[in-house]
């Protein structure tokens, strides 16, 4: 399987970088192509990256997210999720696309809405980052230049939250978005239900963050 961008072809699971690509020329390729696309664009400064995920990928992307939600549900905490949502900044000339991304601090703010804008509106409170193909774009620099206060990483069975402090992230073990949470643990759980199916899952991740609705 592969994916067509005019000459270039990156066959799924990989990745391409090229470098001095003009803001304009970024922008004309988003323009281009379909919101449907399988790929994954990033862009620092004239480097822009294009990936193509594989279904491992997929899987903990769909199932992590479902969590996420699950978890804010089970806590009665108000969220928007954007999915994959383009966000960028002309100005510092970035731009990336999440696996994932929510409003939850900030959700009163977007309820909603399809028109947010960076220029005037907060960026995503939380960010779900699956690294299962090696990526040569350093995202976290991206983000932290974008504002984004918390970033969950899946990477190699481990699932790492990330809060940003200053210019850089820290690795915490508790969530910010959900104060308290310990967000290593959602993997085992996930895991353990991985067998018995999605609803199965659902209901031990809700079961599992009720005990964190005191705090």
């Amino acid at each position: 399987m592969y994916l067509t961008l005019d000459r270039l072809t990156v066959p799924v699971g990989s990745h391409v970088l090229l470098r001095q690509v003009s803001w304009e020329a970024y922008e004309d390729l988003l323009q281009a192509l379909s919101q449907s696309r399988a790929s994954q664009i990033a862009y620092d400064n004239g480097d822009l990256e294009i990936m193509t995920p594989l279904p491992e990928h997929e899987f903990y992307k769909t199932t992590l997210s479902i969590a996420i939600e699950e978890v804010a549900d089970s806590l009665g905490i108000d969220y928007a999720c954007y999915g994959s949502t383009t966000w960028r900044r002309a100005l510092e000339q970035i731009g990336v696309e999440p696996d994932d991304c929510f409003y939850i601090q900030n959700e009163a703010i977007v309820r909603g809405r399809t028109d947010l804008d960076l220029s005037s509106d907060p960026p995503p409170d939380l960010v779900l980052e699956i690294d299962i193909t090696s990526k040569s774009l350093d995202r976290f620099s991206i983000y932290a230049r974008l504002g984004v206060p918390e970033i969950w990483r899946y990477e190699n069975g481990v699932l790492q939250a990330y809060i940003l402090t200053q210019d850089t992230y820290e690795a915490r073990s508790t969530s910010i978005a959900f104060p308290g949470l310990p967000v290593g643990e959602l993997v085992a759980i996930v895991s353990a239900q991985r067998s018995a199916g999605r609803r199965a899952m659902r209901h031990a991740v809700r079961e599992w963050a009720a005990q964190f609705r005191a705090n």
